[in-house]
Order: structure tokens, then C-alpha cells, then sequence
């Protein structure tokens, strides 16, 4: 039997200005309430509640609301900047390698809009599965 263990959970507060146009455009840049200005601007605003140590890997799941999304990549910084910042750039187009060392890179949505998944209230966590 397959269970999944949540490595991440937060809930969305704010949404910055500037956060749909970069959402039409398959990236999502979360930041931890409290971020600067400037960052607050483009980014989803949250508050985490859940989080551990060890890095999620390819192949596990980022969950917005209900719909679910393969990690494809995760940069070596990625993680840290995640647990000491509550800081992730998701990038939804499904390469196996990342460019830059804080990037996240998601599948592509596939028809799923961004904007209407990623606003105040929403849910994001990020899943795997453990065998039971």
C-alpha cells in the first residue's frame, strides 16, 4: 500500500501585483510572509505550517488545492532557500535539469490555469509517496 508523507505544507495570504503575468507564464514565486517590498510585488505570499529537513526529489509531488504536479528537477540551493526563507521559484515546464541552483522545476500544467488555483486560501504542499 502507498502512503504519501508531506514534506511542505503552506497556505497562499497574498498574492503580489505582478504574480498573475508570471503565473500565465508557468512560474510561481513563492515567498514567506514578511518578504521585502520589491519581492512581495511577483510573489505568492504564505505561511508555512509543515516543513522537513531532507529535499524533495524528482518525481515527488507539488499539490495546489487538489491537482497534483511531478517535480521533474530541484536545484542543489533550492531546498535551503525554501526552509530558511520560505522562498521557491517553480518553474511548470517539465525539464529534467535546472538552469539556475534555487529553481524548482514542476511538469507542465497541461490546461490547468495557474491563476485560478493560486490565490488567497489556497493549499500548497509538497508530497511523496512512502510504501506502507
Amino acid at each position: 500500500m502507498t502512503e504519501t508523507e508531506t514534506i511542505y505544507a503552506t497556505e497562499v495570504t497574498e498574492l503580489g501585483p505582478e504574480v498573475a503575468e508570471f503565473l500565465e507564464a508557468d512560474l510561481m514565486i513563492l515567498f514567506a510572509e514578511g518578504a521585502p517590498p520589491e519581492l512581495a510585488e511577483i510573489s505568492v505570499n504564505h505561511r508555512p505550517s509543515e516543513k522537513r529537513e531532507a529535499p524533495p526529489v524528482p518525481g515527488d509531488v507539488l499539490v495546489i488545492q487538489d491537482h497534483e504536479l511531478r517535480i521533474t528537477a530541484i536545484g542543489e540551493k533550492a531546498w535551503s532557500n525554501v526552509l530558511q526563507l520560505g522562498h521557491a521559484v517553480f518553474k511548470f515546464n517539465g525539464a529534467s535539469e535546472v538552469e539556475l541552483p534555487g529553481e524548482i522545476y514542476i511538469e507542465e500544467p497541461n490546461g490547468l490555469d495557474l491563476t485560478e488555483l493560486v490565490v488567497p486560501g489556497a493549499r500548497i504542499e509538497i508530497r511523496t509517496e512512502v510504501s506502507g
